[in-house]
């Protein structure tokens, strides 16, 4: 890689770090080509993004940026997973995790917040945006169909009792 593919490399991952939600900092060493593979697929399903980078260009690409302080987590052969929606790269990282051993999530950011390998986990265990907003309809969706049954009700009492008068006489 020359000296402008490095340049170009460093100011893409700059834009990265500046504007996404948030990124997951993972160790790989021991995945096949396959597991990488699948990963990205994965990832890509979920609206994330997986990129390897030399961490020295990362380390260069952080700076002046809000996740700044994750730059001691580049040690090693890292994987930087990243996203707009902030549940979506951690949901990804911390399922992969669960399945493959050699896939270590050693922290990330979310915007100036920096997290651990517990704080991913927790953001993981939270609901998506849409899971989320299915909740939303449905609590919305839920009171005016109690209202319907409400209002209902009485007329539908009314019409067993006549019903049970006309039967009677």
């Amino acid at each position: 890689m020359d000296r402008a593919q490095k340049e170009k490399l460093v100011a893409t991952l700059h834009d990265i770090f500046a504007n996404k939600a948030v990124c997951v900092v993972a160790h790989y060493k021991g995945l096949s080509v396959k597991q990488m593979t699948e990963l990205r697929r994965n990832s890509t399903a979920a609206g994330a993004t997986v990129k390897v980078a030399k961490n020295r260009l990362v380390k260069l690409a952080l700076k002046g940026t809000d996740m700044e302080g994750i730059a001691d987590l580049f040690v090693g052969q890292t994987v930087i997973t990243y996203a707009d929606d902030v549940i979506a790269a951690p949901k990804v990282a911390a399922a992969f995790a669960k399945n493959n051993e050699d896939f270590v999530i050693l922290g990330g950011a979310m915007g100036t917040t920096i997290l651990d390998e517990n704080g991913v986990k927790a953001l993981a265990a939270l609901p998506s945006l849409n899971e989320l907003r299915g909740k939303l309809v449905g609590l919305i969706n839920a009171p005016a169909t109690k209202i319907a049954g409400v209002l209902a009700a009485p007329g539908a009492q009314l019409a067993r009792v006549i019903g049970a008068y006309a039967d009677k006489g």
